[in-house]
């Protein structure tokens, strides 16, 4: 469950990162930016579920 927590940051990052790229217009950091969403919100989406929600103890 914790690289689910780890990608989904590193996405959430990347998001504001592409936010602010374009802001200011630079479109390479933007493409970067959101190539590296798009790759890991997949992968927090898919692992996510795939193992499912951690149950509650």
């Amino acid at each position: 469950m914790g690289v689910v927590i780890i990608f989904a940051l590193v996405a959430l990052l990347s998001a504001y990162g592409a936010f602010t790229a374009l802001k200011n217009k630079n479109f390479l950091g933007a493409f970067w930016a959101v190539a590296t969403l798009a790759v890991f919100g997949w992968f927090a989406i898919m692992t996510l579920i795939e193992s499912g929600f951690p149950t509650a103890h």
